[in-house]
């Protein structure tokens, strides 16, 4: 039996991996962590994560479960670590994905560092992620492999790629094994009131969903123009922090292009504002470059033939991995689209997660080339 921290965000998969480990014979504390000392500030209903309508949920459902609950303030850490790196890497005109940093940071690092400060055996939550023990480790000393979930719809393992191994040791995913539709059951015969409770979805710090809105709030207006591929301006813009890389709405254009075909968001410069817009195939991408990696056990020392995966809920890509110490470069065997960055490439041999790291620099196809694109 080991003693474990449950992280309950108030949601249906939290509870659920909380109820599974106290059946399971552990020795659970469900914890709910408050991430803005306003929690009206963020998402509430059906969208949110981290609203105080979660915190009353989350509660309800460790009274069910019979569990001691508690609230833990990590509201300095998550502005630090998380929103005050948002909005910093848009300003640079990057793309960052804040839920990944939020799992690095905050509900694997600073959560689980508190938690073995206490006396705690390790963390569980509701990702869905599966963890296997290596054949022949140690049982002291077990390697613990991440691997993708069962439920490919609702696999979080790209998110989790941020965890090392001295992290993965001390985490239970409960629920890696299961579907979505089976966790709503149970929840709802174990009588926890989130049973069907919607998921939650996009950013939570961003109350009304408008991320340009908001960003545009604490970096003010920082004008730029919209251009062309050959540099011929289309319009002006009140700050490039409102695109992304692959962006087609919003652009308001006017002109059409000469083609007559959409245009999309190419590159971003964010020093003098300029947004370069063009064509869609102009878009794909087969090689990048990625710092500051995080392996989930050792480093690969040799050219690794396996897929990467460059969105949350994006496709899987063949590819080639070289690892130079804090350099990873990809070459893609399937060209992917509209990547940026700022976002993460995280890598696979099989389902098992080896790491990940932030894209730094992409390089794009060039459409009619030797190799036959």
């Amino acid at each position: 039996m080991a003693r474990l921290v449950a992280a309950m965000s108030g949601g249906v998969d939290s509870a659920v991996a909380a109820a599974r480990a106290v059946e399971a014979g552990h020795d659970v504390t469900g914890v709910h962590l408050a991430l803005s000392r306003n929690p009206r500030s963020y998402r509430s209903g059906a969208r949110g994560c981290c609203s105080i309508e979660d915190a009353g949920d989350a509660r309800r459902a460790a009274d069910v479960l019979g569990i001691p609950f508690y609230v833990w303030d990590m509201s300095t850490e998550f502005a630090d670590e998380v929103v005050d790196d948002f909005v910093a890497e848009y300003a640079a005109g990057r793309t960052p994905n804040p839920c990944l940093r939020c799992n690095e940071k905050i509900k694997f690092a600073a959560v689980l560092d508190r938690a073995l400060a206490l006396g705690f055996d390790g963390v569980v939550t509701g990702h869905y992620a599966r963890l296997v023990t290596a054949a022949g480790s140690p049982s002291s000393e077990h390697t613990a492999e991440l691997h993708r979930a069962q439920d490919a719809g609702k696999d979080q393992s790209y998110v989790l790629g941020v965890l090392t191994q001295e992290q993965l040791r001390h985490s239970h995913f409960p629920l890696g094994d299961s579907v979505k539709s089976d966790v709503r059951a149970e929840a709802a015969r174990r009588g926890l009131q989130v049973a069907t409770k919607p998921d939650s979805h996009d950013i939570c710090f961003v109350a009304d969903g408008d991320n340009a809105g908001w960003l545009a709030e604490r970096l003010g207006p920082r004008p730029g123009t919209i251009v062309d591929e050959d540099g011929a301006v289309l319009r002006e813009h009140d700050g490039a922090y409102a695109y992304t890389i692959g962006q087609r709405r919003g652009l308001r254009l006017g002109v059409p292009a000469d083609d007559g075909k959409p245009r999309f968001v190419l590159d971003i410069e964010p020093v003098s504002g300029t947004v370069t817009v063009g064509p869609r195939e102009h878009l794909l991408v087969d090689a990048l470059e990625a710092r500051r990696p995080l392996w989930c056990g050792t480093a690969p020392s040799d050219p690794l033939e396996c897929t990467v995966q460059l969105r949350a809920h994006g496709a899987e890509h063949r590819a080639r991995v070289e690892v130079e110490g804090d350099l990873v470069r990809v070459r893609l065997h399937d060209p992917a689209e509209g990547i940026a960055p700022g976002q993460a490439v995280v890598v696979y041999v099989g389902t098992r997660v080896v790491g990940s790291a932030t894209i730094t620099a992409t390089a794009r196809v060039e459409v009619g080339a030797g190799d036959g694109r």
